[in-house]
């Protein structure tokens, strides 16, 4: 294993081939693993902080193969509003000074916005992150929830569609019964249910709402 690169993507990832379970860990490992598995069933290997499926490439030697996820990693797009902006671990970082996680992004405002920034201490970006995080504070967890119901909804819409009762599941995330998700899954392949009541952690409940 000492050719293998010593930058392996790393992001929290799970495997299922059909329903059952057959991996979870670090991107980099789990995508050796399923190589090494071989299996005839089509495997869907699913980021454990969106419920995005990441599709992998295993063709080649083991080297190859995390050369290509690092390369993936490197032109990966930035998420959208309901998935973080950037997955720790899935980017190689490049040598030379961190960058302490910042991420450049262009920023439309009006003037008299960026008269107001340009003022504050510490300047636009210490403030613009100043008011990102308070919001985040007051906003009662809601932006915690709607990611965790986004994260189930993607998950399932991907591995469950054809289950018996999955719009009803559907409807009790969205209403934040997750007492309801969970009897409504429980015909459902286990390792495919346990899963998802997973990726619900912070979802709402019927009592916070």
């Amino acid at each position: 294993m000492s050719s293998l690169p010593s930058d392996l993507p790393t992001t929290p990832c799970t495997a299922f081939a059909g329903h059952r379970r057959i991996a979870s860990g670090p991107l980099g490992e789990v995508a050796l693993t399923i190589k090494a598995c071989a299996s005839d069933i089509p495997v869907l290997v699913f980021d454990d902080a969106t419920g995005r499926v990441i599709d992998l490439d295993l063709r080649g030697t083991d080297a190859e193969v995390l050369a290509r996820l690092g390369a993936v990693a490197d032109n990966r797009p930035g998420a959208d509003s309901g998935a973080p902006a950037q997955v720790e671990g899935l980017t190689r970082r490049p040598r030379g000074r961190p960058r302490l996680g910042v991420t450049a992004r262009e920023v439309t405002l009006l003037p008299r916005h960026w008269e107001w920034l340009a003022a504050q201490p510490g300047g636009a970006s210490q403030a613009l992150r100043r008011l990102v995080d308070a919001a985040r504070r007051n906003d009662g967890g809601q932006s915690r929830a709607k990611t965790a119901q986004e994260r189930v909804y993607r998950f399932l819409a991907a591995l469950a569609g054809d289950l018996p009762g999955y719009e009803e599941v559907i409807r009790a995330l969205f209403a934040g019964d997750l007492a309801g998700v969970s009897d409504r899954m429980a015909a459902w392949p286990p390792d495919l249910a346990e899963y998802a009541l997973h990726l619900a952690q912070d979802a709402p409940t019927q009592e916070q709402e």
